[in-house]
């Protein structure tokens, strides 16, 4: 049933890395949560009155406060789907988060809802009317459930989506709800015992635990858990394979919502390096790494000879005066290429080498985007050096 459902209204549904698709599924769980609540909300409370039932009429507005978190999360998956902008240069993928935080707070409610009403319950019992057909339509919700559960859970396992996860937990917390009051309308016809009160108490406590757990995930990734310790290590492992490359420090990876990781680090070379075998190096790595690279800017000389980088974006030359090993301030000075004291920094060879390597580069590099580097799709490549 869930496949065919994702065939049906998902199109290109392998791409999970697309944010048009990754809004498709989320609106797609969301409609089918919306449909089966308000179903289940309307059976349960009409089983409730007529089974005189306060758990089961609880059971309903249980499921009614789903639909309500269905339509929120709907809103989520359309704001986490918004393409990156000035504001959010990253994109919007936290919302998902944000969504399933929202998602815990509402377990919570319910949790302490049910918790208040069970133990009114225990206080003040009340007579329950068995029925057969109440039984039976009870048990279906249950099923009905467990379909839910399994089919969020497996669109959020697809998509690394924790808000369907979160989804599909709280329908098996419905689940294990429901049933608690099946067990409560069995029994009433053998006890007059507060059964019902007592179940709901440790369904409720249940329900407040799987909400905590939520939560505690869910604000790991969102305030920046460390990246999984394997992929830090393969990253490491395909850097240092090349021989060219001695070091690799400050490797970073941030998480800007499920499926989307943008990572940075310094790579070290010899300071005499050709620049353009190093970037033809760097290039190599990228594609291993399944990311092609874009040039922001590009050095001018090596080793003792770097004079400063070459801004692309503003078609400025960036000089840096020697240091003398940090004994000495060193001077920062913005310089047009067409303006004739840049032959007062850089040496007419120098020049020469830099105008013939920058038309290189704009005939062969990626062109810098910076919605394809948000997407993680183009990875901007800085050059620099420690010497001066």
């Amino acid at each position: 049933m869930t496949n065919l459902l994702v065939k049906i209204f998902i199109k290109n549904a392998d791409d999970i890395n697309n944010d048009k698709v990754r809004e498709h599924y989320g609106m797609l769980s969301s409609f089918v949560g919306i449909f089966c609540n308000i179903c289940l909300f309307v059976i349960k409370f009409l089983m409730g009155i007529l089974s005189n039932s306060i758990a089961i009429t609880s059971d309903a507005f249980n499921n009614l406060s789903d639909c309500v978190s269905c339509v929120i999360t709907l809103f989520g998956y359309r704001l986490a789907a918004k393409p990156a902008d000035k504001d959010h240069p990253f994109g919007h993928g936290r919302m998902e988060y944000i969504v399933s935080i929202i998602i815990s707070f509402l377990i919570f409610l319910v949790g302490f809802e049910l918790l208040k009403t069970s133990f009114d319950k225990l206080i003040h019992p009340n007579t329950i009317v068995y029925s057969n057909i109440v039984l039976i339509i009870m048990i279906i919700t249950v099923l009905v459930k467990i379909w839910m559960s399994m089919f969020n859970k497996k669109l959020g396992k697809k998509i690394n989506n924790t808000a369907m996860i979160a989804t599909a937990t709280d329908s098996m917390n419905d689940v294990i709800a429901t049933s608690t009051t099946i067990i409560a309308l069995v029994l009433s016809r053998f006890t007059s015992l507060p059964v019902d009160g007592v179940m709901g108490i440790v369904v409720s406590f249940f329900i407040l635990y799987s909400g905590y757990g939520i939560l505690n995930d869910t604000l790991s990734d969102l305030l920046g858990k460390p990246a999984d310790r394997e992929t830090v290590k393969d990253i490491e492992k395909i850097i240092c394979d090349h021989d060219d490359i001695i070091g690799i420090h400050d490797l970073i990876i941030h998480d800007y919502g499920p499926g989307k990781a943008i990572g940075s680090c310094h790579v070290e070379v010899e300071a005499n390096a050709d620049f353009v075998k190093t970037h033809d190096l760097i290039d190599e790595i990228e594609k291993e790494l399944g990311i092609p690279t874009c040039p922001v800017n590009w050095p001018i000389g090596s080793g003792k000879s770097f004079r400063g980088v070459y801004d692309r974006d503003t078609n400025k030359v960036l000089t840096f005066s020697d240091t003398m090993k940090g004994t000495k301030e060193g001077k920062e000075e913005e310089i047009s290429l067409d303006d004739p004291h840049l032959l007062d920094v850089v040496d007419e060879d120098q020049k020469e080498q830099l105008e013939e390597e920058i038309e290189l580069l704009d005939g062969a590099s990626a062109e810098f985007d910076q919605e394809k580097v948000s997407r993680g799709e183009l990875s901007p490549v800085f050059f620099g050096s420690a010497l001066t």
